[in-house]
């Protein structure tokens, strides 16, 4: 009876759902639309985001991304949405990791508030594509060499633990190689201009600090991508449900960095609960040759561990700030 249950669990996880390229071009369309509406609509002009607009509009990129599990439940079926929520979940809270980074990048090269959504806009849009590359090729990766599957678990268990002891997001991007690059290859002003990656000093055609910004940024998505991608492959191996999954986490980034860039001296103990999961992940991939965790199970897990992880930090704050006083 195990034994049938694992299997089945199995052909769940490794099941295609067969989505027509239409539904894929109309998904690719609908982020488009999304994004094309967050950058001359919504942020049209340049302008500080208060922590007000940011957690509004958080709230409604999550409430979209949770919706669409409705959708896949009533297109796919509950086993597609489980795995879609799943990975949805698992992708969010991987990206808080990169929200604190790029308060690094930002602190660093002094961007004016008012110009940091216009470069957040251009580092989401180029992750999206980077991150279809990884998806693409991680499935067909394990497709055809089932054996990755042990090196991918092996480097998320790594990648866990090396997660849960640090919680230093200390960079140094002048020592970052694809900085040094860019500044040999492009001339670089000394000065912003507005939002403007690229700007003119009299013949001259210049890359603004923005553009070094956003190289920087779209540099740290690829490390990130690194984590999460193996992470969600753990969950589904349906190209569909895993790129939708990581796309719609990704679109609310912006207004989740908004919220949360000055909040993480509060949260104090993220790093061991995203260790955790990463590490969960990396577990139930090594063991999925043998059973596989139902989806549900691992949705339950995920949420607990961010839930505790969330109110210890919460507590451990604010003792930490009555014990300053």
């Amino acid at each position: 009876m195990l034994l049938l249950a694992a299997e089945t669990s199995a052909s769940a996880n490794l099941q295609s759902f067969h989505v027509a390229p239409w539904a894929w071009a109309l998904f690719v369309l609908g982020l488009g639309v999304l994004l094309l509406l967050d950058l001359f609509v919504l942020h049209k002009d340049a302008h500080v985001i208060s922590v007000r607009e940011a957690a509004v509009t958080s709230a409604m990129w999550v409430a979209l991304g949770v919706s669409f599990t409705f959708v896949i439940w009533f297109w796919l079926g509950g086993t597609a949405a489980s795995q879609y929520i799943t990975g949805y979940i698992i992708e969010k809270s991987l990206s808080v990791d990169n929200v604190f980074v790029w308060a690094v990048i930002f602190g660093y090269f002094s961007v004016p508030k008012q110009y940091q959504h216009r470069v957040l806009f251009w580092g989401i849009f180029g992750a999206l594509a980077l991150r279809a590359i990884f998806v693409f090729t991680g499935v067909a990766l394990l497709s055809r060499f089932e054996w990755l599957m042990f090196v991918f678990g092996a480097f998320l268990v790594y990648t866990g633990l090396k997660v849960a002891k640090g919680g230093d997001h200390e960079i140094h991007p002048e020592n970052n190689p694809l900085l040094k690059l860019v500044r040999r290859i492009i001339p670089v002003s000394a000065d912003y201009d507005g939002q403007k990656l690229f700007t003119r000093s009299g013949a001259r055609r210049l890359a603004t600090p923005l553009f070094i910004v956003l190289v920087l940024i779209e540099a740290t998505d690829v490390v990130f991508a690194v984590d999460s991608v193996p992470a969600i492959l753990a969950i589904s191996r349906d190209q569909f449900i895993v790129f939708s999954s990581n796309a719609l986490a990704i679109l609310g980034l912006r207004s989740l960095y908004f919220l949360l860039a000055s909040a993480e001296d509060k949260l104090v103990h993220l790093n061991k609960g995203l260790g955790l999961i990463l590490g969960f992940v990396g577990i139930k991939m090594l063991a999925s040759h043998w059973y596989h965790l139902p989806t549900l199970w691992s949705l339950l897990f995920i949420a607990v561990v961010l839930t505790v992880t969330v109110i210890w930090s919460l507590q451990s704050a604010k003792k930490q700030e009555v014990e300053s006083r």
